[in-house]
């Protein structure tokens, strides 16, 4: 029998059925200081809004968090923690708790230790330090955080820093008993089908968890089944949620997409055409939010902007202060805004802001 750390079994059961998980962003003021309450504010709004998790101390919150400097990854996921915390007992409902982890061994222990010790269920393990490792070390260096806390895999996109991880990676990362979810964003269909695959045939697809972060495709994955043929026979397998970015804005309309998505799924119903024309409409709405004309590099600065017109931020600031929107990216956020009204929960916000916002 394995000993190694797994989440309870009703947090296990919901990242297998699937839910909306918020890469969580970080609240500053004018002064790039941590803003206390708009953190707990924008925490309290994808509550509500019915996620089923949070994900903190990832891609989206800022990896310079953890500069010695700057010294907000433990206070942020301690935090964090309280609020999710003071939601659960006002509800009775459980929500999922996610820790990005990362750096070297060292670094990654002692990160996924903390985020155990303020119960956190599930550590996503970034790989952006390995960057030429072999797959044999990658794979010493994930079994030994597993040893600490359960782990959410991850592939990044190498645009924003990740590297290219081969099958022969997902196959192995697979062979570890407590991987219980893997977040995919290679935003590239080849290597999303790899992370897939092999799934697949190790035989994990009841018990891995899949979750999109391919945030340039998100509805797509969520409506696709794949289906292979292994050594086991036919094998299925689904995306059944989504940890992303693009999720840290519009939370209430993620939250009613992929309500319909798993009622489809789970009556075998044809995909509807307007789906997959709200499909690409949200992915033309991501390439503004993330900036993809120049390369994802406003792509934190673009999920602020949002938050900031809906009121849930004080403004864009981020602790780089020449980190800002890209080239024309202003003039494409509110472009899609106009296009697809239908996209933003701002009426929702707006009802329950001030709420938010009390102590």
């Amino acid at each position: 029998m394995s000993t190694l750390p797994m989440p309870p079994a009703d947090v296990l059961s919901l990242l297998r059925r699937g839910t909306v998980i918020p890469a969580h962003p970080l609240a500053l003021n004018a002064k790039r200081q941590w803003d206390q309450r708009r953190q707990r504010a924008l925490t309290r709004y994808y509550l509500d809004a019915g996620a089923g998790g949070i994900a903190i101390g990832v891609h989206t919150t800022q990896f310079a968090i953890r500069d010695p400097k700057v010294g907000l990854y433990e206070p942020l996921l301690e935090f964090t923690a309280g609020v999710i915390d003071e939601f659960e007992r006002g509800t009775g409902k459980k929500i999922i708790r996610i820790a990005g982890i990362s750096g070297k061994t060292d670094q990654a222990v002692r990160e996924a230790a903390f985020a155990a010790e303020h119960g956190y269920h599930a550590g996503l393990l970034s790989l952006a330090a390995w960057h030429h490792a072999s797959v044999d070390e990658l794979i010493t260096h994930c079994r030994r955080v597993a040893e600490v806390i359960p782990l959410m895999g991850f592939y990044l996109q190498e645009a924003v820093g990740g590297r290219v991880l081969p099958y022969a990676f997902w196959r192995r990362l697979c062979e570890i008993e407590n991987l219980v979810a893997i977040k995919v964003a290679a935003f590239n269909r080849y290597q999303t089908l790899d992370v897939v695959r092999a799934v697949a045939d190790t035989g994990r697809a009841g018990d891995v968890a899949l979750y999109t972060g391919n945030d340039d495709h998100i509805l797509l994955d969520l409506l696709t089944p794949f289906r292979f043929e292994t050594d086991s026979g036919t094998v299925e397998v689904r995306f059944v949620g989504g940890l992303l970015g693009q999720w840290a804005v519009w939370t209430k309309r993620a939250v009613e997409m992929l309500d319909e998505i798993h009622t489809l799924a789970a009556q075998q119903q044809p995909i509807p055409s307007r789906l997959l024309v709200l499909a690409n409409q949200l992915t033309d709405a991501n390439a503004a939010i993330f900036d993809a004309a120049n390369q994802f590099k406003g792509v934190i600065a673009g999920v602020h902007e949002v938050l900031r017109r809906q009121g849930l931020l004080e403004g864009r600031w981020l602790l780089d202060p020449d980190e800002d929107l890209g080239p024309g990216q202003m003039e494409e956020i509110d472009r899609v805004y106009r296009m697809y009204p239908h996209l933003n929960d701002d009426q929702f916000v707006r009802e329950h802001l001030d709420r938010w916002l009390a102590d």
